[in-house]
């Protein structure tokens, strides 16, 4: 276990892109030095040399030259170039959800974290996770914007209100790691925050059979769906069936009413159930009441995770790019996981 008794103004690189992001990092750095220098070298060397020596003298006419130009309009564009694509590089990698991510859902909450595990574990303010296998984090706020930021891990996303956000890493040395509220998000923001715990894959096997897992998010979103708000009354399929087929729903793309369409991801079904009349699908009423403020983040959660269970290999299916400001949010939908009623 590394040293947590302090934390080091270069954090321990423990994940995949920990070494990408440094590399950048201290590219930037040298870029800067390399300027700078001779800049300040160059002020304090004209000053001297070109100091007026007669107060009426006449100066020599300088002319200029095309070397000279074209050496420094080439040098500092090669040089933001490579800054370009090193950055790119870094991005596309960091925020590309890998396909067979073991996924978390994490929800913030003024101040702490409360994540649960696909099998059931929840946790507040740690987060215990394997060495060496991708973890997709799908990430939600009851409250104000957060921001999840591992330092360790080079790796943070903001939690925006409202809708899904995405993070992914790959750990890479079992270890004790801090986790933070990287978003001033109120009086008690310092300390918002835990830790991650990575794990051996033996000791994490352990570290589940040892924690009671009570129900699943989709076992939890199951049983919101067909006894507590009784959603099935309208979408559990049937000649009686008022409300849009749920069953291979996720990652299809959704005709709309009006001729539009959307891609069925999980902020489609999230705002298909708090703002149902935002957009109706093709063949329905709009007849489904919004559930806005009578079900939480954390069930709102459990939801989707049931209306992803639908439909066969759901994980797969495609979902918006994280980036340190969030994905870009998909329009309100309609036509998924919505409890009772039909659109």
């Amino acid at each position: 276990m590394q040293n947590t008794s302090w934390v080091p103004f270069f954090p321990e690189q423990a994940s995949t892109v920990a070494g990408m992001v440094d590399a950048l990092y201290f590219y930037l750095i040298l870029v800067s030095v390399a300027f700078s220098i001779p800049v300040v070298v160059g002020i304090f060397v004209f000053a001297i040399k070109y100091r007026a020596k007669e107060k009426f003298a006449t100066p020599e006419e300088i002319h200029g030259s095309m070397v000279l130009e074209s050496v420094w309009s080439f040098i500092p564009f090669v040089v933001s170039m490579t800054i370009f694509v090193g950055g790119a590089l870094v991005y596309f990698y960091q925020y590309t959800m890998p396909e067979n991510a073991m996924e978390i859902y994490v929800v913030g909450k003024q101040w702490m974290w409360k994540a649960q595990h696909g099998t059931g574990q929840r946790e507040i303010n740690e987060l215990h996770i394997p060495v060496n296998t991708p973890i997709k984090l799908t990430m939600a706020t009851e409250d104000v914007l957060h921001d999840f930021d591992i330092p360790a891990f080079r790796t943070k996303a903001d939690v925006v209100p409202g809708r899904y956000t995405y993070l992914w890493f790959n750990a890479t040395k079992p270890g004790k790691y801090h986790l933070y509220c990287a978003e001033y998000c109120g009086l008690n923001h310092s300390g918002m925050g835990g830790w991650v715990y990575v794990m051996e894959r033996r000791d994490f096997d352990n570290w589940l059979a040892g924690n009671a897992s009570g129900q699943t998010p989709v076992e939890i979103g199951k049983d919101l769906f067909e006894a507590k708000l009784s959603c099935a009354s309208c979408h559990a399929g049937g000649p009686q069936q008022r409300g849009a087929k749920l069953e291979g729903l996720y990652g299809s793309t959704v005709k709309l009413v009006g001729g539009g369409t959307v891609t069925a991801d999980d902020d489609y079904i999230r705002n298909s159930i708090i703002n149902p009349a935002g957009q109706v699908v093709e063949g329905y009423q709009p007849i489904m009441p919004s559930f806005k403020g009578q079900v939480t983040e954390e069930q709102l959660t459990a939801l989707v995770a049931y209306v992803k269970s639908l439909t066969p290999n759901a994980a797969s299916a495609p979902a918006a790019p994280a980036a340190s400001g969030g994905p870009a949010q998909m329009p309100a939908a309609n036509a998924a996981a919505a409890p009772k009623g039909g659109k």
